[in-house]
């Protein structure tokens, strides 16, 4: 039924988190003297985010036969002419998002009933988490940038009070304050290309800029001769460098893994990174009139995808390698995103939201199960002990790799192809990039799946690569690091909650309340894929919301090779991304059940590439080098020269100096006797009588 979509409920599927965030985070904590207790503030989050999802299916359904939504809500104010409205613009992409969403949301919500269920801020956790989805869903269905803009800073807040749940701990102020940072350096490039388009554009509204797209594609930025339109996209693409973690920006997101799980499956694999990849589909006529700024997408994507996969080789943590997995996959949707293959960009983040978000909860339930011991040389085994985790984990792992059928490898090698078929600059470097990380990505993952669920238990003993850490101090809740009786941080899992399982314990299923959503999100991760590539990729379903330039035709190309989803299977087996991935599965078996003297090897006798990959390329030195350090000496020189020199010496010391001197100047004049002032009274009198008194030879 063709049609407008009801805003009255729409309205409801960001206001009904919010009201339920509310409720949680203000009556259910000391601000108003805890008036309702964590049954109430778990069921109104929980039911606001039901509500949500509901909703969003419904309006998923109504918008696929036809039924659309673009107005405004509420017009805030306006200023010389501009209009700064509150609106929403429901189309394909924003219903398919909108669904992404409050599902995800909703199977954490659940999960984190059990997951958190010993820690004293539960019903802070709760808000915070809804109010992160209120914010996301208010920023993929904005229909203007000012919205845009509010939705984006919101998460990033949100982001930045989850990551930093457990105040307490000095690590995760520190990551918290890194993530919230990191951001703002890219939010800076996204407000300054929203400042260009509407400079220039006159409008904040997505339609009206849209619009003007071939007049704008005309300018040239003023004093240069770059294009208007490239500068601005590329700015905006700053800001989807910082939201969706893309080198250099990237260095925030496996430090926010100091937060509790289920924020990790929430903002790090299915929401907030993706916001960067949402961005920058809905652009889509803006950033096929330029190249220039598609090939630097291309390129930094590439980047991503692949070094970034390295890293994740190199982990010992289980939620690090989750991390950077997360990382490497957010640089393939940006690769798509540059090879204007769009809807197969947006295809990827939806089938990966699904399966990254059940590796982050599996992983979560697997910390449930060790007794908060992260660490994967402490694991191994857990298969028996932990069925369910174990076989929602194994297909979590089979759909990010591209096991055919599963809802990975539609995306994944889509992608790959979508690479293969762009003839922009950087084209080449980023099919060699997908394609190699597709080996990279099977090995990480399956070193992490045998590591953990097979081989020999290592659980409840006493390990060498822990003895050089003091232990840690029990928490009293289901926390990931243990980082209170000590601040030293290590990357790969080393003092990660070494309390873990005693010697003799074994460890347990986590309870249906953590199992059912993992079991929920398993179910999406292995079918989805196949039953919508083909309406999302080769059909109408971003009809009209996606635009593609002349001389980009890499869909039409893809189209041209699709032959339907088995056909596709089909032909995986004579292509050479299936069989890396194998490849990537066997050498990780090798390594870690059959010969798990190759990795020690590998350490000794490529000891610089360890080096360099066991310090993350050493961009978190840079960092603090060149800009933190950078930071301090420009503080320092404002303060020894602006401050002291400046300020407290010239302005304040130098004024007192000047009004003391003057002081002693008039003293001079002040003798104490009567006739000496009158006689100063008298002289001046007579000065101003000559002075006024005109001569009588004047004239």
């Amino acid at each position: 039924m063709a049609g407008q979509l009801n805003p009255h409920l729409l309205l409801a599927v960001p206001l009904a988190p919010l009201a339920g965030s509310a409720i949680a985070g203000l009556l259910g904590t000391k601000f108003f003297g805890n008036v309702v207790g964590r049954k109430v503030s778990h069921t109104v989050t929980i039911l606001g985010v039901l509500i949500a999802a509901i909703i969003s299916i419904q309006t998923l359904l109504a918008v696929l036969d036809g039924a659309t939504y673009n107005g405004t809500l509420y017009n805030w104010m306006t200023v010389a002419g501009l209009k700064l409205e509150i609106g929403f613009m429901v189309d394909s992409l924003t219903a398919m998002m909108m669904c992404v969403v409050t599902f995800v949301s909703l199977m954490v919500h659940i999960y984190t009933i059990g997951y958190m269920a010993e820690d004293e801020g539960y019903n802070r956790f709760f808000s915070y988490i809804s109010l992160f989805t209120f914010s996301m869903l208010m920023l993929v269905m904005s229909n203007n940038f000012l919205q845009l803009f509010f939705g984006w800073e919101a998460v990033g807040l949100v982001s930045y009070l989850l990551i930093g749940f457990w105040y307490t701990r000095p690590t995760a102020i520190k990551a918290n304050m890194k993530a919230f940072l990191v951001n703002r350096v890219g939010d800076f490039g996204f407000i300054l290309g929203i400042g260009l388009l509407l400079a220039y554009a006159g409008s904040m509204n997505y339609n009206e800029v849209f619009a003007k797209r071939a007049e704008l594609a005309t300018l040239t930025l003023p004093g240069t001769d770059w294009m208007l339109l490239t500068v601005a996209c590329i700015c905006l693409f700053v800001g989807a460098m910082g939201k969706s973690a893309q080198f250099p920006l990237h260095v925030w997101l496996p430090d926010s893994m100091e937060g509790p799980t289920p924020i990790s499956a929430l903002i790090h694999a299915a929401t907030m990174v993706t916001a960067g990849i949402f961005m920058v589909t809905r652009m889509s006529p803006l950033f096929e009139l330029s190249d220039t700024a598609l090939s630097f997408i291309l390129v930094i994507g590439a980047i991503t995808a692949l070094f970034m996969g390295f890293l994740g080789t190199m982990q010992n943590d289980i939620k690090r390698v989750v991390a950077y997995s997360t990382l490497s996959q957010l640089g393939y949707m940006t690769v798509a995103l540059g090879a204007s293959a769009y809807s197969v960009a947006v295809f990827h983040l939806m089938t990966h939201a699904f399966f990254k978000a059940l590796l982050f909860l599996g992983a979560g339930s697997v910390i449930i199960g060790m007794h908060h011991d992260q660490d994967m040389r402490n694991m191994g085994g857990l298969r028996k002990y932990m069925p369910i985790t174990w076989i929602t984990s194994l297909l979590g792992s089979l759909a990010l790799i591209g096991t055919p059928f599963f809802s990975g490898f539609y995306s994944k090698d889509s992608i790959i192809e979508a690479a293969a078929e762009s003839h922009l600059p950087g084209s080449g470097f980023a099919y060699f990039a997908v394609l190699a990380s597709v080996f990279v990505t099977a090995f990480y993952s399956f070193r992490m799946y045998f590591m953990v669920f097979h081989g020999k238990e290592r659980f409840g003993q006493a390990h060498a690569h822990d003895d050089h850490h003091a232990p840690a101090a029990a928490h009293g809740v289901h926390d990931d690091h243990a980082h209170d009786a000590h601040d030293a941080h290590d990357d790969h899992g080393h003092d990660e909650h070494h309390h873990g399982l005693a010697p003799g314990q074994k460890p347990h299923e986590s309870p249906l309340v953590v199992t059912l959503p993992l079991i929920l999100l398993a179910i999406p991760s292995v079918i989805v894929g196949f039953f919508a590539i083909s309406p999302m990729l080769y059909g109408d379903f971003f009809k009209g919301v996606i635009f593609f330039g002349e001389n980009h035709k890499v869909m039409e190309e893809l189209a041209h090779e699709y032959h339907g989803p088995v056909a596709m299977v089909l032909h995986a087996f004579t292509s050479a991304p299936l069989w890396l991935a194998i490849a990537g599965v066997a050498v990780a078996y090798y390594c870690y059940m059959i010969n798990p003297r190759v990795p020690a090897w590998f350490k000794e006798k490529f000891s610089v590439i360890y080096t360099i990959l066991d310090n993350k390329y050493y961009m978190d030195k840079f960092n603090e080098v060149v800009f933190a350090g950078g930071a301090r000496l420009l503080g320092n020189g404002l303060s020894t020269v602006g401050d002291r020199g400046l300020i407290d010496g010239l302005l304040v010391n130098g004024s007192a100096k000047v009004v003391g001197w003057f002081s002693k100047f008039t003293r001079l004049w002040q003798s104490g006797y009567i006739y000496h002032y009158a006689f100063v009274m008298i002289i001046g009198v007579l000065g101003f009588l000559v002075w006024f008194m005109p001569f009588p030879f004047a004239k």
